[in-house]
């Protein structure tokens, strides 16, 4: 009967505990990541910004390749510069800020957010991903 009393033992620790934590943490990152870039110019050499992996090993451009120069281009209102920089991710990018504004709403509820990509879906942003890498680096 005194076991009975006695508090579950804790299961594994979460690091992160509230829903919102990650979201926000994604938040302060890319506030600190943009706060640096605004005053770096990407298309010049000579900073502290990381080099594409894929593209270090293969020399080809990888999907998200320029992605850096893009978001400094949009930070300072170089819409047509941020196109050129890769199509792709500034034709993505408002979808996953929708995705990342949702995830922050459901986790200031108290509440987790997982989306939910259906199979088809998975598969055709792969092979959407696949043919900007060729098309990119074939054209």
């Amino acid at each position: 009967m005194a076991d009975a009393a006695r508090p579950a033992p804790p299961g594994p620790r979460r690091l992160v505990r509230h829903p919102a934590a990650a979201p926000l943490a994604v938040l302060a990152a890319g506030v600190a990541g943009a706060a640096y870039l605004w005053g770096t110019d990407p298309h010049e050499s000579g900073h502290l910004l990381p080099q594409c992996p894929f593209r270090f090993v293969t020399g080809l451009l990888c999907p998200a390749c320029g992605g850096t120069r893009m978001t400094y281009d949009l930070m300072h209102g170089h819409f047509a510069a941020a196109w050129l920089d890769n199509r792709a991710l500034l034709l993505a990018a408002p979808l996953a800020l929708a995705l990342w504004g949702r995830w922050t709403v459901e986790g200031l509820r108290g509440r987790r957010y997982r989306p939910r990509i259906a199979p088809w879906a998975q598969v055709l942003i792969l092979l959407t991903a696949v043919a900007w890498t060729v098309v990119r680096n074939v054209v």
